[in-house]
Parts: C-alpha cells; structure tokens; sequence
C-alpha cells in the first residue's frame, strides 16, 4: 500500500493560531506511516518570505514533501525559501513540477494567476502537463493542483475559481490518471472531472462552510476559523480503486 498524506491551505502568517493549526495536523502526520506528504497551495497568507521559512522548519518530516502554489503564494519567495522542496526550472511563475517518489509519479500544476484569486492554466502550462501525462510511467499518476476543476456553487469562492476548464479537461480526457488531487475551497471534495476522479483536500487554516448548511454553521464571514483542521490520507493498492480517508484530529 502506498499512502499520500495530503494537507492544504495552512495559510501560515507568523501568527500562533496558524502555527498550531498546522502542528495539530503534522504531529499527526508524523505520528502516521506514510510514503509522502502533499500540501496543496496556499502555503502562505501573503506571500512573505518569512511566512515561508516559518513553512519550512514545520514541514519537516521523514519521507519526501511535495508543495504546489496556492493563490495566496507568491513565487520568487516561496522558491528561495523552500528550494529543497522544489524542483521547477526558472525563479518566477508558473511552479510547475514533475515529480516520482517511490511507485508514484506526481505532476504539480501551478493554477495559480499571479495577484488574481481565480486559477487558470495557459496555453503553455496545458502544452507542458500534456506532454508530462504522454510520457510513459509505471504506476500512479496523481495530478496536483491548487485550484479543483469544479464550481463549489457558493457565491463568493465561485469568484476565484479554475477557469477554461474545457481545455484542461481537453488535456486530461483519456489520459492515464489515478487521481486529481486539489485544495483552494477549504472543504473535503469528491467528484470527478474529464473522467478522472476528483479528491480535494479539507483546509487547514478554515473551513468554508456551503450555502445549504444551517446557519448556525457560519460565522458571518466566508471562511469559519473555528472549524477543526483537517487532512486527506490517500492509498493507493495495485489493482484496486484508490481510497481517500478524511481525518480530523483532536
């Protein structure tokens, strides 16, 4: 069995709250026997090199670590901070990686528009992951991605979501993908897109809480800081569906 810890949008600002958000999930992490640990974008609130080394002493961990940019990061600072963890030509936009760890092979894709909220892939992101995804591999294959190809269908994330999706899904569509793996709207996801399925990762710094729950779930704002941080564990077994495990951990 292979097991991808997956973490997302711990949103690390220099402030305490932050802080042990993020440690209640990694102590857990670290505590688990995983194969490699995923963080999926909005690694830090502004964007601010010292957000980032504060990042890289909390993502300290035994197997190997893959972090993609989330909406919230910002290039230059995130590659000079958190350069062992990053392998991507240039020193700039886009972050795109390509990256095998043990049986797996992972291909993180920068969604993100630089000063803009909302995802989108150019014409020479979609040109890279398609000749990425065409490269012949021998095992799975998780695509990684800040931004999730979907509407969450609530009136303020739908703002910054992935859009031109039908040219991803162009991409993708009868290409050999285990899963896709997202952050960006703070809630466990799963659904599918371009037939592949679709896993997206709980947030850790807050959740945002959907327009059919009861009201006494919000807090008035977007995001609910109050909500407890969460974390996706994904095994990957040959011959046998993935399976995606949300944990909440006190």
């Amino acid at each position: 069995m292979y097991v991808i810890a997956h973490l997302s949008d711990p949103h690390l600002d220099g402030s305490e709250e932050a802080r042990s958000r993020l440690r209640l999930i990694t102590s857990y992490v670290r505590a688990s026997s995983v194969d490699v640990v995923l963080v999926s974008g909005d690694l830090a609130d502004h964007g601010l090199e010292a957000e980032y080394a504060e990042l890289a002493g909390e993502l300290a961990f035994d197997v190997p670590v893959l972090v993609l940019p989330g909406n919230h990061d910002v290039s230059a600072p995130l590659r000079a901070q958190l350069a062992s963890l990053v392998e991507s030509p240039g020193d700039g936009h886009p972050i795109h990686q390509a990256r095998e760890v043990g049986i797996a092979r992972f291909v993180l894709v920068d969604s993100t528009v630089p000063g803009a909220g909302h995802g989108l892939l150019s014409k020479d992101s979609l040109v890279w992951l398609d000749g990425v995804l065409r490269e012949p591999f021998d095992g799975p294959v998780f695509v990684a991605m800040h931004h999730p190809p979907l509407a969450l269908h609530h009136p303020v994330m739908d703002q910054w979501m992935l859009e031109e999706q039908d040219a991803l899904a162009e991409v993708l569509t009868g290409k050999s993908i285990t899963a896709i793996l997202t952050g960006h709207v703070h809630n466990a996801i799963v659904t599918s897109f371009a037939g592949h399925t679709v896993r997206g990762a709980p947030g850790i710094r807050s959740t945002v809480p959907l327009p059919f729950e009861p009201s006494k779930a919000t807090t008035g704002s977007v995001v609910d800081p109050t909500a407890h941080p969460g974390l996706a564990f994904h095994a990957h077994t040959p011959g046998e569906p993935l399976q995606t495990i949300y944990r909440y951990p006190r």
